[in-house]
């Protein structure tokens, strides 16, 4: 009785910690147009990016955010996976930077591709996208 027991907690372990492989799960990149010079950002850079609190680099070029719709899987995998946040968090920072009139929202774009080509068509530009889907007009931002 004792070994089926064993081996049905081993069954179900093993189910609980497999981790998917990177083919299961697109990694998303950050993107910046060609003239944004610094090849990495810190993590509280992009955060403070994403959330419009930060509207310049290091350099002092002026930051154009790209942002997809709240819905879209890859806008939730950017939120939840590279800033640590839920689209909605996102979005109330966003609305409330809005209304009280000490900021404004990012530019939304309907897709990945569109993203592209405003991310490369606007100096400081900066979005994202899945790794699969980059192209050479735009650079890969390090996140550290």
């Amino acid at each position: 009785m004792r070994p089926p027991l064993i081996a049905c907690l081993c069954l179900v372990a093993a189910l609980l910690f497999t981790v998917k492989s990177r083919g299961d799960d697109p990694m998303v990149v950050l993107i910046a147009n060609p003239s944004v010079i610094q090849s990495s950002l810190s993590l509280e850079t992009v955060r403070a990016i994403f959330a419009m609190r930060q509207r310049t680099l290091a350099d002092g070029q002026a930051v154009h955010v790209f942002v997809l719709p709240d819905g879209d899987p890859l806008h939730e995998a950017f939120a939840k996976k590279i800033l640590g946040v839920y689209p909605h968090q996102l979005r109330l920072a966003w609305d409330r930077a809005v209304f009280s009139g000490t900021g404004q929202a990012p530019n939304e774009v309907a897709t990945a591709s569109a993203m592209l080509k405003a991310v490369a068509s606007t100096p400081g530009g900066i979005g994202y996208v899945y790794r699969s889907e980059l192209t050479n007009q735009v650079r890969v931002l390090d996140i550290e």
